[in-house]
């Protein structure tokens, strides 16, 4: 009888921590989708900026922001610029996409486990 008790209070004590651990992924789910929302944001942003560099002349003249300080930049320079930071992000996102999957999994994985410990 007390042997029966004693194996409740350990599955229950199993059962928060699971749910504990399920709560946690999903917070750090949650991260990882911002971080890719804001990724994804700024990839836009830096399309834009591509698309507008795009149809400037050759002669044209460019100017970068360093802080509060407007400084002239080389059009090509800049471009370069702007497709590495493109290609950044893009390598960045892609990395975010894996851990959401990997996140997803073994959220999944840690769901079958809390109803696995609820059934018992």
């Amino acid at each position: 009888h007390v042997f029966g008790h004693r194996t409740m209070s350990t599955t229950q004590a199993q059962l928060e921590a699971e749910v504990k651990e399920f709560r946690n992924i999903q917070k750090e789910l949650q991260r990882v989708a911002n971080s890719r929302q804001q990724y994804l944001t700024q990839v836009n942003e830096n399309e834009m900026v591509k698309k507008e560099m795009d149809i400037l002349e050759a002669d044209a003249t460019v100017y970068k922001l360093i802080g509060p300080v407007l400084v002239k930049q080389d059009l090509e320079e800049a471009r370069a610029n702007v497709i590495k930071r493109i290609d950044f992000i893009n390598q960045e996102t892609k990395k975010l996409e894996n851990l959401q999957r990997d996140l997803e999994k073994k959220q999944e994985d840690q769901r079958l486990k809390i109803q696995t410990l609820r059934a018992q």
